[in-house]
């Protein structure tokens, strides 16, 4: 705990917990951003779906990709960003050998959530409830 001014006599204490996601967000940036883009290209995503997925215009994408330092992201980014992660992670636990792990989202799959379309069919929605979506099934499939 951080203790702070005295204000109208009382004392006003700042946390952790005071930043917000906003702040957060801005923060942890510049970091997100370079994970996401080894994952794109593990994934072999293009231009247009690594756009579609953090839902960011192509010059603002552009920008991020040689400046990643510069930039400020959304919680909503974040957020997408964390999904994609989360994705990556469970699937380097499932299917260890790389090839099969990155492979996965670009596979036709015959589970009823995707309806014999690959995962990264389901993600390109835009959505980041597709993206939860996506997570979850391979959370349950690790037996979390």
């Amino acid at each position: 705990m951080v203790r702070g001014r005295a204000s109208a006599g009382h004392l006003t204490t700042a946390t952790k917990h005071d930043e917000t996601a906003t702040e957060r967000a801005a923060r942890l940036g510049p970091a997100a951003l370079r994970v996401f883009f080894n994952i794109a290209r593990q994934w072999g995503l293009n231009q247009h779906e690594q756009q579609t997925l953090l839902a960011l215009p192509r010059s603002t994408l552009a920008k991020y990709r040689t400046r990643p330092e510069t930039a400020r992201l959304s919680p909503d980014t974040l957020e997408r960003i964390s999904y994609i992660v989360g994705i990556y992670k469970a699937l380097q636990i499932l299917l260890p050998r790389a090839e099969a792990a990155d492979g996965w989202v670009q596979r036709p799959n015959t589970n009823p959530l995707f309806g014999g379309r690959s995962a990264l069919d389901r993600m390109m929605s835009g959505r980041v409830a597709d993206l939860y979506v996506v997570r979850h099934y391979l959370d349950g499939q690790r037996g979390w």
